[in-house]
């Protein structure tokens, strides 16, 4: 998994989400979710709205907090949320998920997937 860290700080992030929620390395959906959230430093420091480390899952953030996320936030929260439980809303063709993500962004959700299906 070393070759999909965007960078040290996305892999010391990422190892931090993982420990606090004691995944296990084998959870590749769940981890698919954190690497986008360990990837974008504004999602990371709002992952308490966005996932539930006593309970280990996700929280309805599209529908009750979406205000607190830009469209590119809430795109990248859209795919996280679909690599891990196959979530689903109006908004998830591919075009209108990487149509609000900058260059960054979207290689942060193109590594997630390649990290998701192909391991």
């Amino acid at each position: 998994m070393e070759n999909y860290y965007m960078d040290t700080e996305h892999e010391k992030r990422l190892t931090h989400l993982m420990q606090e929620d004691c995944t296990k390395s084998g959870d590749i959906e769940r981890i698919s979710l954190f690497y986008i959230i360990a990837g974008n430093e504004g999602l990371y420091f709002k992952r308490e709205a966005i996932y539930d480390f006593k309970e280990h899952g996700i929280r309805n953030c599209m529908e009750t907090d979406c205000e607190i996320f830009s469209s590119g936030l809430q795109s990248l929260i859209r795919l996280g949320f679909n690599l891990y439980n196959g979530y689903r809303d109006k908004n998830m063709t591919p075009l209108e998920l990487f149509w609000n993500l900058d260059s960054k962004n979207r290689q942060i959700a193109q590594n997630a997937i390649g990290l998701r299906f192909i391991g």
